[in-house]
């Protein structure tokens, strides 16, 4: 699994989206029980928060040590670092997984294999995430122009899976049909350009240019954000399963 954020954890923690209690609550609901849950590469931990008052006990995995430090403390929520691929916990351990706008990194053979072991056999398996976010028309062209053109190059190789709303990932487990479900804020312009700073293909961009992406559409976007409405609408990603008999 790579590690594109520990660079940009604080800054991940402050203006990556959150997901909606209602779709949290949809996928808590589908557990058969609520005593151990496990949230996969975890970040600073909002998806294993948001779990915590369900089950017993939550565990919430990363490889990135600066991301966990990021993570705010929950009693019933026990952060550990390690690979999605290859965990410590004993079989048939959990009631529900999770994975947030993470999977697209694993190694999948290897990540199924230890599902079917640490998950119950009736335990439920949910991928979530979000896709590209849209606003107003006219600063969607200069986003989109970012998106694909300025920093479009720069991309991992693994974004396809986004694009492509995560129905290309590979899934294989019994797929239950996943209720839609988006997401809506109203961002400051300090919001936006912060979210559009955790991208990976911006920091790629920096690395390799030793400047700002940003920068090149910053006066226009501004401007263009001051005359709208400040709303942005997210397009959430979720399938659920449970292990094949």
């Amino acid at each position: 699994m790579k590690d594109n954020f520990s660079s940009q954890s604080s800054a991940y923690a402050k203006f990556r989206p959150h997901y909606p209690d209602e779709m949290i609550d949809y996928i808590v609901a589908l557990a058969p029980e609520k005593n151990l849950a496990l949230d996969i590469a975890t970040g600073n931990g909002q998806v294993a928060k948001k779990l915590s008052p369900y089950f017993k006990t939550v565990y919430a995995t990363d490889i990135s040590e600066n991301q966990l430090k990021n993570a705010v403390p929950v009693p019933n929520v026990i952060y550990k670092k390690e690979a999605a691929e290859k965990t410590g916990f004993t079989e048939n351990s959990f009631d529900l997984i999770t994975v947030a706008q993470a999977i697209h990194w694993f190694q999948f053979e290897e990540f199924y294999k230890e599902i079917y072991r640490i998950l119950k056999p009736e335990g439920i398996f949910a991928m979530m995430g979000y896709g590209l976010f849209s606003t107003n028309p006219d600063s969607d062209k200069i986003l989109l122009n970012y998106y694909h053109n300025i920093v479009g190059p720069y991309w991992d190789a693994e974004r396809k899976y986004i694009d492509e709303l995560y129905q290309t990932i590979p899934f294989p487990l019994e797929e239950l049909p996943a209720q839609k479900f988006s997401n809506h804020f109203n961002w400051t312009f300090g919001q936006l350009i912060g979210y559009l700073e955790t991208w990976s293909a911006t920091q790629h961009y920096k690395d390799k240019n030793n400047r700002n992406p940003i920068d090149l559409i910053r006066n226009e976007l501004k401007a263009s954000w001051e005359n709208s409405d400040l709303k942005v609408t997210f397009p959430l990603l979720l399938r659920i399963g449970k292990l094949k008999p």
